[in-house]
């Protein structure tokens, strides 16, 4: 199978199914190395003129080094036939694991960052804006112990979307 690029503006996807509960892959790195996690917070839309994805990601992962190093990253939505290996790359940390070789993923190396053959939808993102999230910032202060009580905290990633593919 193979992928066509299309717009943005082209998608008809219902991103709080595809993100909160079908999840997608966060990819960070190059050809040579690479980390990939399981989000299911983030969501897409438009800021400073530009059609953009916020994620989300914990200080404590080991796919935010990558992030932070990279220019690009991707962020991977898939069919409900792939559920068993995104849990996998949710519970499981690349530090210990090499997530792709046991979950049969297929890593495909973009100009701009990797993502996996299996996909059905990857949005490219360049990152705009990072932003640690810390507690003196919440309004609604029971997120901070329902969410937070373990000291855990995400870092806020907003990235224009430069290439969107879709499976054809």
């Amino acid at each position: 199978m193979s992928f066509t690029t299309v717009r943005p503006d082209q998608l008809s996807n219902n991103f709080f199914e595809a993100i909160g509960k079908q999840w997608m892959l966060i990819t960070a790195g190059d050809e040579s190395s690479f980390n990939t996690m399981t989000a299911s917070w983030g969501g897409v839309g438009v800021l400073w003129n530009k059609d953009v994805a916020f994620s989300f990601v914990r200080q404590s992962r080991y796919t935010l080094e990558f992030l932070n190093n990279s220019e690009y990253y991707t962020l991977c939505f898939f069919g409900e036939n792939m559920r068993k290996e995104l849990a996998f790359c949710g519970a499981n940390s690349g530090r210990n694991v090499d997530k792709a070789a046991v979950t049969g993923l297929i890593p495909v190396n973009d100009e701009l960052a990797p993502y996996f053959e299996q996909a059905e939808l990857v949005l490219i993102c360049k990152k705009l804006y990072k932003q640690p999230m810390t507690a003196e910032y919440f309004t609604d202060r029971s997120i901070i112990h329902n969410c937070y009580s373990d000291g855990d905290w995400h870092e806020m990633f907003v990235g224009e979307i430069v290439k969107v593919l879709k499976k054809v």
